[in-house]
């Protein structure tokens, strides 16, 4: 379903449309000296704009599936890092050594404070609840927080492969545990969150092409508008049938 403000950013460019539709029919009569309000100028204008709305829906589509992909990738990970946990710990591997574990296994879990030792040890043979998979605001001014998370459980989970690495006797049998494939596991969760970077810097830059076409002062097709509606209003008057037509036309300025 598209936001309200796409439905608003849409709905000013149609009525622009409209606008020039009865420029056009006023024929000769229509002669600016103002170039930005000239027919020809305010179609390229219009033709621009679709495109911008185009492009930035587009964009948002990536980004939303990129953030959908990146959620179903990381989804698994806490569960199967307390797989790996309970593996290491049945491995003969040291107290101290399954301490540091879990230290790094209480961040991947998405825990506040700080695990202390003597924490580790109580909870040895405890499996962590499992929070809830951390979801990506649609909002721009919210997903660096939310990108936050995701860096920092891609760090979290390396630096405990790297501590896995260095543990001879951390060998399992079983596949989805051993350290190869944890390393490629953590391959795809990069390209997971690279993926919803590079998504969000093509529909951020999109929202600044469509923003300045449509809102910048003076040469976004608001003002322009407001201009035309002017231009009308001193050929015909203001209580003309003309500028009735164009007078009821309503452009918004979106956030």
């Amino acid at each position: 379903m598209a936001s309200i403000s796409e439905i608003g950013h849409a709905k000013n460019v149609a009525n622009f449309e409209d606008l020039i539709s009865f420029c056009v029919g006023y024929g000769v009569t229509y002669n600016p000296i103002l170039n930005a309000i000239k027919v020809a100028n305010m179609n390229t204008l219009k033709t621009n704009a679709s495109n911008s709305l185009t492009s930035a829906i587009t964009a948002h589509t990536a980004f939303k599936n990129a953030t959908n992909n990146r959620e179903l990738a990381f989804e698994p990970v806490k569960k199967l890092i307390t797989k790996v946990m309970a593996a290491l710990k049945a491995s003969g591997a040291s107290d101290l050594t399954v301490s540091d574990a879990l230290t790094i296994n209480h961040k991947i879990q998405g825990k506040r404070g700080k695990l202390t030792k003597a924490d580790a040890g109580k909870n040895a043979n405890k499996i962590a609840p499992q929070d809830p998979p951390v979801e990506v605001p649609e909002e721009p001014k919210q997903i660096s927080v939310s990108q936050q998370s995701y860096d920092s459980m891609i760090e979290h989970l390396e630096k405990l492969i790297n501590l896995l690495s260095s543990i001879p006797a951390y060998n399992p049998n079983e596949n989805e545990l051993k350290v190869s494939s944890l390393n490629t596991l953590l391959t795809s969760l990069k390209a997971a969150n690279t993926a919803v970077i590079n998504t969000y810097t093509t529909w951020s830059n999109s929202r600044i092409v469509r923003n300045d076409l449509l809102y910048k002062k003076t040469t976004g097709l608001i003002d322009v508008a407001l201009e035309c509606k002017n231009y009308v209003k001193s050929i015909y008057g203001a209580t003309s049938s003309q500028y009735k037509q164009v007078s009821k036309l309503k452009f918004r300025k979106m956030k």
